[in-house]
């Protein structure tokens, strides 16, 4: 484990984030309302209803495209999502997720501000952070973390609606400030309603109101030889050195060295696991929190001991 692996990881963060908002405008994939039918990599992805509507195609054929195109696809979508998470938990959440990105964006900006990553804390988290350095709040960072809740809000909503409707008008009328009424209030509350989110709910949404996350979570807790942050134990003593570090970084606001079921939704973004090995470098020490699997990640489910833990090598999703 190093520290590179949270490079890694935003490098990988920042790749989807530029997907998720480039995708309708490169035609990779979005829904067109005006055409009434998807467009995946620049062709037409159809069912064939309207053909089937015309005479120019059979029932048989309609039921063959309804199952190939559109049942299929979406079954093989669901199982491998389902089974990357029953194997590595969270993985897609804190490795790909916009939305996540955007929550440690949000949260980092929040910390400088105030000493919290979330308003709802009750008291800030310590000024000494793993790397030894003091980081005092300042209010100054206040209308920076306004505005970054604001733009990713607005630029949700821009995006959201390039997957409904043709991207390149989108953009055209929203530079021309020339956006249609149903537009311009689509633009709105939508910038108004994930601004809301994002300053004051995103750990709630992320925690019980993404369906892909939740999904991720208990096909993950149904496996207790899956993927998960283990603590040494045997070693805690030498947590009284630390000041919850591992605690402190976590943007799920969980306690890694928790049992599993208390840690119902890690985002494997292993910021826990970097933290503690910030602290434990300059001892020479190995970091007491890793990723591990099948026997030690049972000990870490049940909350029993077993009599040897190894590692778990570093995922590259």
């Amino acid at each position: 484990m190093s520290l590179s692996l949270q490079h890694k990881r935003h490098l990988f963060q920042a790749g989807f984030f530029l997907l998720f908002v480039l995708a309708p405008p490169l035609d990779l994939f979005r829904f067109d309302l005006t055409l009434n039918h998807f467009i995946l990599f620049g062709r037409p992805w159809t069912l064939g209803i309207d053909q089937l509507v015309a005479g120019e195609i059979s029932s048989t054929e309609a039921a063959a495209n309804i199952f190939l195109r559109g049942f299929l696809p979406l079954a093989l979508a669901a199982a491998g999502l389902i089974w990357i998470a029953w194997r590595f938990g969270r993985l897609y959440c804190g490795w790909l997720c916009p939305h996540f990105s955007v929550v440690e964006t949000i949260n980092r900006l929040m910390f400088r501000a105030s000493g919290k990553q979330s308003i709802w804390e009750k008291s800030p988290q310590p000024e000494l952070q793993p790397n030894g350095l003091y980081m005092k709040p300042d209010r100054r960072f206040w209308p920076l973390t306004w505005l970054a809740a604001l733009f990713f809000a607005f630029l949700w909503a821009v995006s959201f609606l390039t997957y409904l409707l043709p991207p390149f008008e989108i953009y055209h009328n929203l530079f021309h400030f020339s956006l249609t009424g149903n537009q311009a209030r689509f633009i709105g509350a939508g910038t108004g309603l994930l601004f809301i989110e994002f300053m004051f709910a995103r750990h709630l949404f992320c925690r019980f109101g993404c369906a892909v996350g939740v999904f991720q979570s208990l096909a993950w807790m149904a496996n207790n030889r899956g993927m998960v942050v283990g603590f040494d134990r045997s070693r805690a003593k030498l947590c009284g050195e630390c000041n919850n570090a591992c605690d402190n970084v976590c943007p799920m606001r969980l306690k890694p060295r928790s049992i599993k079921r208390r840690m119902f939704t890690c985002t494997e973004c292993a910021q826990c696991i970097t933290a503690c090995e910030t602290v434990q470098k300059p001892f020479a020490r190995q970091t007491l929190l890793q990723w591990v699997e099948d026997e030690a990640a049972i000990a870490v489910a049940t909350g029993r001991p077993v009599t040897s833990q190894k590692p778990k090598s570093q995922p590259v999703p």
